[in-house]
C-alpha cells in the first residue's frame, strides 16, 4: 500500500516514519483493495500531555476512512487509528462478502 505520511511542525525521525509504514502495511490483511493513504502527524502546543494527533485518511473504491486519534505518543495514536480502521475494513468486508 502507498502510504503518504506528512509531519506538521516537525520533523518526524525515520523511526517514527518506519513505525507508521509497518502499522499501515498490516491493515492490508484485512481488507486487500485499499489504495492508499495518507498520515498527517501533528504536535499540538497545548499544555496536555495528550498533544500528539494522527489523522488518517484511508482511500478504498468508492469510499474514504478518515480517523483521527489524540494520545500522549504518535506510535499510541497510530496503533489506536489502525485498531480503529480495521474495524472499518472488517465490516467493509462482511458488507462485500454479503452482496456478492
Amino acid at each position: 500500500m502507498k502510504v503518504n505520511t506528512q509531519s506538521v511542525n516537525f520533523n518526524a525521525n525515520s523511526t517514527l516514519m518506519q513505525f507508521v509504514q509497518t502499522r499501515m502495511n498490516k491493515l492490508d490483511a484485512f481488507y486487500d483493495k485499499v489504495i492508499s493513504s495518507d498520515v498527517y502527524l501533528k504536535v499540538e502546543n497545548t499544555s496536555s500531555k495528550e498533544n500528539k494527533i494522527v489523522e488518517i485518511k484511508l482511500h478504498v473504491p468508492k469510499d474514504k476512512y478518515v480517523i483521527k486519534k489524540q494520545c500522549r505518543s504518535f506510535e499510541e495514536a497510530v496503533d489506536s487509528a489502525c485498531r480503529s480502521l480495521e474495524r472499518k475494513l472488517k465490516k467493509r468486508k462482511e458488507k462485500m462478502r454479503v452482496h456478492h
